[in-house]
């Protein structure tokens, strides 16, 4: 099978080096594997696009050397194929409505990897004169293990460390893990290279393939570019900006941070350095931390 992969950033902001670094590791693994490298703008949430983002991103990476197959896929323009999927998944009770608001889950549920455990308040059915808002996907005590392509097996126990989880919220916007889901399955997506901060919510997307009967892609995980409080830069971030019109030293210090051994010479464009890029990406090189 032909290798397919994607870069899909979020609308919110310009392309900060934290993405800058996911966008390198896609496109260099692409490249290597002399595979199609697509671009996905995960605009599902309405409410946290910033207008003209998008335009802005795809203006750097362009600037960047970075070369994508096909169309532009926006997620705000699919959510009548995620409210099919929603369906699918209600009607084959796979999934259920809940009419739990945030402050309930906190008073009742535990706290597991990624926030509250969702205490299953709904799973038998509503309360009385209750209304669903949101939709969750059954969860079960079997483990969900992968092996990542960076940093090897990982499992969960989806019911005992996450819980029954979203696929609707209850604003009417679809949840990043069916979307992301159903994207990849559309597109024929067969690796996915990203940043560690999804490496938890992997199993969840796998959990949702499995009930779905999509291929599983496979999945590398790259490190995080952190501030100086240890946190994950984000969009809003002025610490490390980039230059469109100076892109080789950022492009350098990526792939630096990868792990990769840097070129003997300086490339004198960045169509040098993807082409030098190209012959010399080893994944197994990239740290695990």
């Amino acid at each position: 099978m032909k290798y397919r992969g994607r870069f899909a950033p979020s609308p919110t902001g310009a392309l900060h080096a934290g993405s800058l670094i996911a966008a390198v590791a896609s496109y260099a693994d692409a490249l290597a594997n002399q595979g199609e490298w697509l671009i996905r703008m995960e605009d599902v949430d309405q409410g946290r696009t910033v207008p003209g983002a998008a335009d802005a991103i795809l203006r750097s990476l362009e600037n960047y050397g970075f070369e994508w197959q096909g169309s532009i896929l926006f997620q705000s323009s699919r959510e009548h194929r995620y409210a099919e999927i929603s369906n699918e998944l209600l009607n084959r009770g796979y999934a259920y409505p809940c009419a739990c608001t945030r402050r309930e889950i906190a008073a009742t549920g535990n706290a597991g990897i990624e926030g509250i455990i969702y205490p299953g308040n709904c799973r038998a059915g509503l309360p009385s004169g209750r209304e669903g808002k949101s939709i969750r996907v059954r969860t079960d005590q079997r483990p969900i293990c992968f092996h990542d392509r960076i940093r090897k097996r990982h499992c969960q126990v989806l019911e005992r460390d996450v819980g029954d989880f979203v696929i609707r919220r209850a604003d009417g916007y679809t949840a990043y893990q069916l979307a992301v889901v159903v994207d990849d399955a559309d597109q024929g997506i067969n690796q996915v290279v990203r940043g560690a901060d999804l490496l938890l919510s992997t199993p969840r997307q796998l959990w949702l393939q499995e009930l779905l009967g999509f291929p599983r892609p496979e999945y590398a995980h790259v490190p995080l570019l952190l501030d100086s409080q240890g946190r994950k830069l984000s969009k809003q971030d002025q610490a490390h900006p980039l230059s469109d019109r100076n892109p080789l030293p950022a492009l350098l210090f990526s792939w630096r941070f990868l792990g990769q051994a840097p070129p003997e010479e300086t490339p004198s464009s960045v169509q040098e350095f993807w082409k030098w890029a190209k012959t010399h990406w080893n994944i197994g090189t990239v740290p695990s931390r």
